[in-house]
């Protein structure tokens, strides 16, 4: 049994506070070395001697610029037991104490633990706009921020507590993967909800909950079969963490001012990429920070490079998470992410990872995937990356009048570039997310197109995402700010009159998306051809796309119909992945089957799914 009760984040010691961090380990992992950050009141001056342990050994206690610091480094060898290990502290006075740290046992098997793949469908949420099943924790007498459901941008009360009340909702619509935003402590006066200013990269914000409840979260979606991916910032840190007015080393982040003006980043991501980009443009797209309020971190520092390698593998290991979503991935340091991932894949194999890289151009997005040999050498270890080249291809390409170039065709290209990829079988494919329009606003608020996007991205290739509430039609018009995108989801709050989660009030429209919908991710999660069977596809013709997912048991054609009339499809042009097949039938029509021999009626603007029968 893991020695979770033994953590201790704080001790008091010659009347000094330290803080560790991490908080605890394990024993057993396959990194033996550990780095513990200790925070207190001239801690720096102080001498550490671990107390004898068989199999661990302190290797060197390291002393930095500020004072009130000090870095341990520890090795824990193969054969060491859970239990405490007693530091003796002596301080510059001379005075004595004790400082224990706890080292658990890991869960069974945990380096084998399976991370998300392409059988999956992950759900996104934004925890603070879902459900708030504890009240009693909107407001925190430690935190900045109260409850103002009132206002887009402020905090509503969302919370973990919501979650876990409405994981039943979650696994009968048919999701294997939940996404939340950042859970973590985001201690600012304004604007905090979203989760990406963190100021404590070891606590889930009160507000939320505790870290005992998203561990429990972990466990009980486990029990519905569906894992929990943690959503991680490596490229800054909230203004009001205690490191930006108070950093271990003069280099901990990037400086703020640059020539005397604020230090914002480019976000020319190309940069990286790009041969003849200058060091300048190179420096103000890593180094720049993301806004006034986002502290910029240095990844080349080693000694923050390790503490963020080691807060990623401590949440993998307390919360049993089967993945993690890295925002603003490109803009770290890239020999840093390098490390991050390898070291995260050393510990888990098959740990799913996937990076924010907001491109749509694949030349720029797949430098960053595994596997990719890269002109200049750079090597990667990223298993996953948006697929933001598709998604703006659905939307656009669903819209547009059908022509040589636009249109439909736009979605087969964004495909055909997929020789660019390594594992393009890996991509994360999405309609829309928590800062964009949601699917259903951009379509214009047109149910047929949106089952459209929808139905495309559930059966091409790549690991599907959907945003919450896309399920029911949550519409973000006529804003496309950030407040109103990420809207409260009916139900989910004591004042709403519409319940999402038991259908109280939904329009038929919304009712029939959630029933269809349902129904296609419950499909999909029983079907092996949608999750590592083979894609090929056929150039739009008449406003008509074709693709087939199929192995060597089992094919399925999907098709696309863009025009807003019925059309007469024949089948001929698809012989090649046709042989061996004479019938069809629909699972989510069962009424609409025939013979392969024939030409299919295509309902205008409409996502057709086929299982092909011999």
């Amino acid at each position: 049994m893991a020695l979770y009760w033994l953590c201790i984040f704080r001790v008091f010691a010659s009347s000094v506070e330290v803080i560790v961090e991490p908080p605890m380990w394990w024993v057993g992992m396959a990194q033996p070395k550990l780095q513990l950050l200790l925070r207190g009141k001239d801690i720096g001056a102080a001498t550490i001697q671990l107390q004898q342990y068989p199999n661990v050994k302190m290797l060197s206690q390291q002393s930095v610029a500020n004072s009130d610091y000090l870095f341990v480094n520890l090795l824990i060898n193969e054969g060491a037991a859970t239990g405490q290990l007693q530091f003796k502290i002596t301080w510059p006075d001379g005075q004595e104490s004790i400082l224990s740290y706890a080292l658990g046992a890991r869960k069974k098997a945990s380096a084998a633990r399976k991370g998300f793949d392409n059988s999956d469908v992950i759900y996104l949420i934004n925890p603070d706009r879902f459900a708030n099943g504890d009240v009693s924790n909107d407001t925190q007498a430690n935190l900045l921020e109260g409850v103002t459901p009132t206002d887009p941008d402020g905090r509503h009360g969302g919370d973990i507590a919501g979650i876990i009340q409405h994981l039943d909702y979650l696994a009968q619509l048919g999701v294997t993967q939940l996404w939340l935003t950042p859970v973590l402590e985001n201690n600012h006066p304004k604007y905090s909800y979203h989760g990406y200013a963190i100021t404590d990269f070891y606590q889930v914000d009160g507000r939320m909950g505790s870290n005992e409840a998203y561990r429990t979260l972990s466990l009980l979606a486990q029990k519905q079969g569906m894992g929990l991916v943690m959503d991680m910032v490596l490229n800054h840190s909230g203004s009001h963490h205690w490191w930006v007015s108070a950093p271990p080393t003069p280099d901990w982040l990037n400086p703020k001012t640059h020539l005397g003006q604020f230090s914002a980043t480019s976000h020319a991501r190309q940069t990286i990429q790009d041969p003849h980009a200058s060091s300048n443009d190179k420096r103000a797209f890593s180094d720049g920070w993301f806004v006034p309020d986002m502290a910029d971190l240095n990844q080349r520092q080693p000694l923050l490079a390790q503490y963020l390698i080691q807060n990623a593998i401590w949440w993998v290991e307390y919360a049993d998470l089967s993945g993690i979503r890295v925002d603003t991935y490109s803009y770290s340091d890239k020999t840093f992410l390098t490390e991050w991932t390898k070291a995260l894949l050393d510990e888990y194999p098959q740990l799913g990872i996937v990076g924010e890289e907001w491109s749509t151009n694949p030349a720029i997005a797949s430098y960053w995937q595994q596997g990719k040999h890269n002109h200049d050498g750079y090597e990667s270890y990223l298993p996953s990356v948006m697929d933001f080249s598709l998604q703006q291809a659905v939307i656009e390409g669903l819209q547009e009048p059908e022509s040589w170039n636009t249109g439909l065709i736009k979605i087969y290209q964004s495909l055909a570039n997929d020789f660019l990829y390594p594992h393009p079988e890996k991509l994360l494919v999405f309609a829309d997310n928590h800062d964009m329009s949601r699917v259903f606003t951009s379509l214009k608020q047109d149910v047929a197109k949106t089952k459209m996007a929808l139905g495309l991205l559930l059966t091409t290739r790549g690991i599907a995402q959907l945003y919450y509430g896309s399920e029911i039609l949550l519409d973000n018009t006529p804003s496309d700010a950030h407040g109103v995108i990420r809207a409260d989801f009916p139900g989910g709050f004591a004042h709403h009159t519409v319940n999402a989660f038991t259908g109280q009030g939904l329009t038929p429209a919304q009712k029939d998306m959630q029933q269809w919908l349902t129904q296609l991710l419950n499909f999909r999660k029983q079907q092996p051809v949608l999750h590592q069977g083979d894609l090929m596809h056929f150039s739009p013709q008449n406003g008509v796309y074709v693709y087939f997912r199929y192995n060597d048991d089992q094919s399925l054609m999907m098709i696309l119909n863009n025009n807003a009339r019925p059309l007469t499809l024949e089948l001929s042009r698809f012989n090649e992945r046709l042989i061996g097949y004479r019938h069809y039938q629909s699972p989510l029509q069962l009424e609409l089957k025939g013979d392969l021999d024939k030409p299919i009626e295509l309902s205008p603007n409409s996502f057709t799914l086929l299982q092909l029968q011999q």
